[in-house]
Formats: C-alpha cells, structure tokens, sequence
C-alpha cells in the first residue's frame, strides 16, 4: 500500500482489476495528489500484496475482496472516501460501499457485474460459459500463452503494443494458481442485484470499445445504479486509465467537482 498527498485532504483509494495491480493506476492517481489523499493498494494475491495471506476460501467470492477494501478504509480512518475501481474491483467496490459509511462516492472504469451473458433475462455480458471454461483451462494449461492473448483481448488488439506488454507484464507478477482462483470468481460472478443498493454518487467510465465489458454493460450498470451517470471515453480496450488516461483524469476530476464532491 501506499498513501501520498495531503493528510487531511478528502481520500481517494484506487482499486484494481483482475490480474492487475496498483501499478495500473500510475498514468492516473498522481494527478490527484495536490488536493486529495490518494490510497494505492494491491488485492491480497496481486502484486506486492502478501501471499501468504491469501485463503481461498475467503477469496472465494468477491466479497473477501469487498471485506478488505471496507477494513482498510477503516483502518486508515477515511472519511467520505472516492473509490475509483477498475473492471471487477468496480463490483468489489459496490460490495465495499454497502458495508460501511466510509466511502462517499464510487468511479466505476469499465465495471462489469456479470461477465456471462444470461439469455434468459435478456442480459449481455459479452462472454458465453464455453468462453470462461476455455479461458480457465487454458491457465491451467498454458499460463504464459494466457497472459499474452488475456492482454491483447483487455487492451485491445489495435491499442499499443507497449500498453498490452504492461498488461502482460502485470499477469505475469501473480501467483498462476491465485490467478486462475481470481479468474474463476470474477467471471462467474453476479452482482447485478448489488448494483440498485448502491446509495452514493457514482460515475461509470466505460471505453467506446471494449470487448469485455461491452458498452451495452456499462449502460446497464448506469441504469441499475439510482442517479449513477454514465461518460464514455474514446478509446480501445477494457483500459481506458492506461489508453486515454489523460481523458480518464478529466472525467474523474469533473465527477468529483461536481456530483460526486461531497459527504452524503
């Protein structure tokens, strides 16, 4: 974990997505240093965190996650706290807000809270169950070549090369088992009945194109969030905070400025 910025400025904690860390966060948390308390930290089996904390059976749905971040906002004192969370941090951090008074505002980049499709309900998630089974049975088989085709797919296959090489670098960082365990609990879960409890401001920041978390998803989770408003960033990829960063920080800081400023 890291802090930086000034003490007594109003906290933001940035949380990342799967097979990530908080080094994703590094083209976009130092443009909030002058005025806020920005918290880095990495999910306990990602990055620098300690593996030997990791139990699988806490981590065994995201409310493990959700836990932790609710325990660090308490263990830091924040108060009134905007908690910017990528891809399945996002649901990590919905979970988050219902469990304590410390957060006061939500930036949702890219959130997704099912990445299955579901027919039934009429529901796009832009992955089928055959997808998610391959995907986890190519990490148990072929690590490596995962982590370079789960990069060229989250960034984007026309997007940087050095971006997708970033990305891939981060994959490789994480324990494979933790990784695969990680993998199977975001994209089997569902948090779409999670989304209408939400009861702080919230912007969802979704990329034109994405092609895991289509924008049709982020649409969804605007209209599911009361008084949620949706922006969409020109750019390729499931990453806009490392894409289109500059435009990132724009929309973040306009959020807070203005709808997502103050304490509830």
């Amino acid at each position: 974990m890291s802090l930086s910025g000034p003490p007594d400025a109003r906290p933001m904690v940035f949380a990342h997505g799967f097979g990530c860390d908080q080094l994703m966060w590094s083209r976009v948390a130092p443009a909030f240093e002058d005025d806020h308390r920005v918290v880095l930290f990495d999910h306990v089996g990602s990055g620098r965190s300690d593996v030997a904390a990791y139990d699988q059976r806490r981590y065994d749905t995201l409310d493990g996650y959700a836990d932790d971040l609710a325990e660090l906002c308490a263990a830091l004192d924040l108060q009134d706290a905007v908690v910017v969370a990528h891809s399945v941090g996002a649901m990590i951090a919905v979970l988050a807000a219902a469990r304590t008074d410390r957060i006061g505002a939500l930036v949702l980049v890219g959130p997704s809270p099912r990445y299955l499709d579901d027919p039934s309900a009429g529901y796009v998630g832009g992955f089928r169950h055959e997808d998610v089974e391959g995907l986890l049975e190519t990490m148990s088989s072929n690590y490596l070549g995962w982590t370079e085709a789960m990069g060229a797919l989250v960034m984007g296959r026309d997007q940087d090369p050095a971006l997708t090489e970033e990305l891939t670098a981060a994959f490789c960082r994480t324990d494979p088992e933790i990784a695969r365990h990680f993998a199977q609990v975001t994209f089997l879960s569902d948090n779409r009945a999670d989304l209408a409890r939400v009861a702080v401001p919230t912007l969802v920041v979704q990329a034109s194109q994405d092609d895991v978390a289509p924008p049709v998803v982020g649409e969804y989770v605007r209209d599911s969030i009361p008084g949620a408003r949706l922006v969409v960033v020109d750019t390729v990829g499931h990453c806009p905070h490392l894409s289109a960063p500059e435009e990132t920080v724009a929309e973040i800081r306009a959020f807070v400025a203005g709808g997502g400023g103050g304490s509830r």
